[in-house]
């Protein structure tokens, strides 16, 4: 059975900036991708190559087996897609954006009505459906922007940062709105620059820095390649951190992120590495503000492939593809 969504060495170049750089990964039908990385890495990019907004320079890519340059109205009809800021109109109500919808996709006029009805009740809406958008909270609005990219029940879906701006409870509303629709058998691709909600929703996560693929695997296989235990000392000063993730190399595999060391345990007891850090900072005048034993995450995955942390903030080479 052929993947649902195919990239292989997609390229795309903005003038000297290479957006993507040869990117490839597969999407099994009915799971989740997560297309992980910082402002800028080339998720955005890659959405919309895929979903036929822009054409690569080299390179091609199949969703359910349609060649998204050769057949990009085809394509374009068997997916679903919302992106990083809410597309809706705000002049007209909840329930009139997904009517509206319904008439540009071509859906049969007497389905047009049900299907509206039965997406605001789907996404909590429907106390809200009469109700013009600009009335709307920012959640609200990311969970209409969802409904009307399933409007035509797309079996595939793109989310681009669907939760970028929402507060905490928005955010997890809206992870449990992917959950349900993935459990319907929908297939998704998330774009994401948080570690969390990678952790949580996808399958199979794709790290991309600077338009290339840097890692891939699920969340499990990633935190494994650092080892069992991560210790995290934590600095009053930048200058500190410095001095001491040289002092630590010795001890494994060390990064730093501003005031924080992070001091990776390949081989060997977390608690007498920690011990051994505790007198080597001592013997360097190092004072730590704190010192903590955990498991591994993403972040420290990402921090370990890229050098710097998921939302950090890079030159946005994707906003020209806009």
């Amino acid at each position: 059975m052929e993947p649902a969504i195919v990239a292989e060495k997609l390229v795309k170049h903005f003038g000297d900036v290479h957006a993507l750089d040869g990117v490839s990964f597969e999407v099994e039908p009915g799971s989740v991708l997560g297309l992980l990385g910082p402002n800028g890495a080339g998720k955005t990019t890659a959405v919309r190559v895929l979903t036929t907004l822009l054409r690569p320079d080299s390179g091609s890519a199949r969703v359910l087996g349609l060649d998204v340059a050769r057949e990009p109205q085809r394509v374009r009809a068997a997916l679903g897609l919302a992106g990083q800021y809410a597309a809706v109109d705000e002049n007209l109500t909840g329930g009139e954006n997904l009517r509206l919808v319904g008439r540009l996709t071509h859906l049969d006029s007497r389905a047009i009505a049900e299907r509206s009805r039965q997406l605001l009740e789907q996404f909590d809406l429907e106390h809200a459906g009469d109700r013009l958008v600009r009335t709307f909270s920012g959640g609200m609005r990311r969970r209409l922007d969802l409904a009307a990219a399933l409007v035509h029940h797309p079996p595939v879906l793109f989310l681009d940062e669907p939760t970028t701006g929402l507060d905490p409870q928005g955010r997890l509303d809206l992870w449990t709105v992917i959950e349900g629709l993935v459990a319907t058998g929908v297939t998704v691709l998330l774009t994401t620059q948080y570690l969390e909600e990678a952790d949580r929703l996808a399958d199979t996560i794709v790290v991309v820095d600077h338009g290339r693929v840097i890692a891939e695997g699920t969340s499990a296989e990633l935190k494994a390649r650092l080892g069992a235990t991560v210790i995290e000392v934590v600095f009053r000063d930048h200058d500190d951190s410095v001095r001491a993730a040289s002092a630590l190399e010795r001890l494994g595999a060390v990064a730093a992120d501003g005031k924080v060391v992070h001091v990776n345990v390949v081989d060997g007891n977390g608690a007498s590495v920690m011990l051994e850090i505790v007198r080597t900072l001592d013997a360097a005048a190092l004072d730590p503000a704190t010192m903590m034993l955990r498991e591994p995450t993403l972040d420290d995955v990402f921090l370990d492939l890229t050098g710097h942390v998921a939302e950090e903030t890079e030159p946005d080479a994707e906003a020209l593809s806009r």
